[in-house]
């Protein structure tokens, strides 16, 4: 059955409406930034950009590294923009346009994001980088595609805290690819990602407003583990992306350069130069990659 146009919209142009893409500007990896601003440090190490598209906060540059197609595009802060992404982005691959009909042979790409964290570990400090196998959602957005939606072991939740309880309770589970975060995640810390839907009280930060996330509860975090993996850092898109990746079936990895810890109540004093370090590690494995 079609899809009504409702349902994926195009602007004039043929293309997908919120990232004015089309299908033949998709490339076989995608690295996903939240900040705006970013997708220029990314693309300025590329050998070529070819096309520039900006719709709202979502910016795409798409060009050439070597001999490899490459796109970097911006998603802005959040779940529900990993939503309007990944979505779109499959749509462009695997719906046909003109007919509205799913296709019958699908194409699957790469997502690797390359995000900005806080650290609630003291062994991870400031400016050091981070992959995550695996990263735990405590926002809303897996309830509303219930077929793909992956919870934790309730014999792990029923062992926790109370605080940690509550926090966890209706959270669900988003996994890398493990060949992607073994390759673009060597020789960085890996743990999990928790992926939260604000980012004062959400992430137990207290501004007029006190969270309910204490500072015991970010030490008990600390403690914690889940398939062998401590908790390791907070952001807010990882867990979204890991799970809509593989429910389309895609790939995806995120890596993070650690730009606060929470713990020692640090931030980086270059913040500029530790993404831009992260970028061009990730860059010089894609470039490398056979």
């Amino acid at each position: 059955m079609a899809i009504a146009p409702s349902e994926l919209i195009l602007n004039s142009k043929g293309h997908v409406y919120h990232l004015d893409l089309h299908p033949d500007m998709i490339t076989p990896v995608c690295i996903t930034v939240g900040d705006p601003d970013r997708v220029s440090m990314v693309s300025r190490y590329f050998d070529q950009i070819e096309v520039i598209r900006t719709h709202r906060e979502f910016i795409t540059h798409i060009g050439r590294l070597g001999t490899r197609n490459l796109m970097v595009i911006s998603t802005g802060i959040g779940t529900d923009n990993i939503d309007i992404v990944l979505n779109e982005i499959d749509a462009l691959l695997n719906i046909d346009l003109e007919t509205y009909l799913p296709k019958k042979h699908t194409t699957s790409i790469r997502f690797i994001r390359i995000g900005t964290s806080g650290s609630f570990h003291h062994g991870i400090p400031v400016d050091s980088r981070v992959v995550n196998p695996l990263a735990f959602g405590i926002d809303s957005l897996m309830k509303f595609y219930p077929g793909n939606k992956i919870s934790p072991d309730a014999g792990w939740l029923s062992g926790l805290e109370p605080d940690a309880k509550e926090l966890f309770t209706d959270a669900y589970l988003g996994w890398a690819n493990e060949d992607l975060e073994k390759w673009v995640g060597a020789g960085m810390h890996r743990g999990i990602a928790i992926s939260c839907p604000g980012f004062y009280g959400p992430q137990g930060r207290n501004l007029r407003l006190q969270s309910n996330i204490s500072v015991q509860l970010l030490d008990q975090l600390a403690t914690l583990s889940y398939e062998n993996f401590p908790f390791t850092n907070f952001e807010m898109e990882t867990a979204g992306l890991y799970s809509l990746s593989k429910a389309l079936g895609h790939e995806a990895v995120s890596v993070n350069t650690i730009l606060a810890n929470r713990v020692n109540g640090q931030f980086s004093k270059d913040p500029e130069k530790s993404v831009d370090g992260l970028i061009r590690e990730v860059l010089e494995k894609i470039d490398k990659q056979e």
